[in-house]
């Protein structure tokens, strides 16, 4: 959508964000953790239907944390059902974690509103 009919259709809302779910329980390092929530980001834009839109509103994206491995698979799960473009990301294993393991997981580009019900109550990183 150009950037002059997305202003004429929401005016200044922003109404597309995108959430990174990080699993809490793995203490990844800070440059392991955003490598992981960039392939997330990256992932789930690519799915997106509203990722043109969500490209000129300026890309809003939020990071929140979850307790563990089954958290995350239940988020998954809502997520998927109510439509949302997903990326699971699963680590190679080259380096701090073991190949396979499951790191966090990208939802939207979506309508904020849609997934603040699915991710509002989580923590933010």
């Amino acid at each position: 959508m150009r950037r002059g009919l997305f202003k004429k259709v929401f005016g200044d809302r922003n109404p597309f964000k995108q959430v990174i779910v990080v699993r809490g329980d793995l203490k990844l390092s800070p440059g392991k953790l955003a490598a992981q929530v960039a392939h997330a980001a990256v992932s789930a834009a690519q799915k997106s239907p509203h990722k043109k839109a969500w490209m000129h509103q300026g890309q809003k994206k939020v990071v929140v944390g979850c307790d563990n491995l089954k958290d995350l698979k239940d988020i998954y799960a809502v997520a998927r059902k109510a439509g949302h473009a997903t990326a699971l990301i699963e680590d190679a294993g080259r380096t701090e974690i073991a190949p396979g393991t499951v790191t966090c997981l990208g939802i939207g580009p979506g309508l904020e509103t849609e997934l603040d019900e699915i991710t509002g109550k989580l923590k933010l990183l």
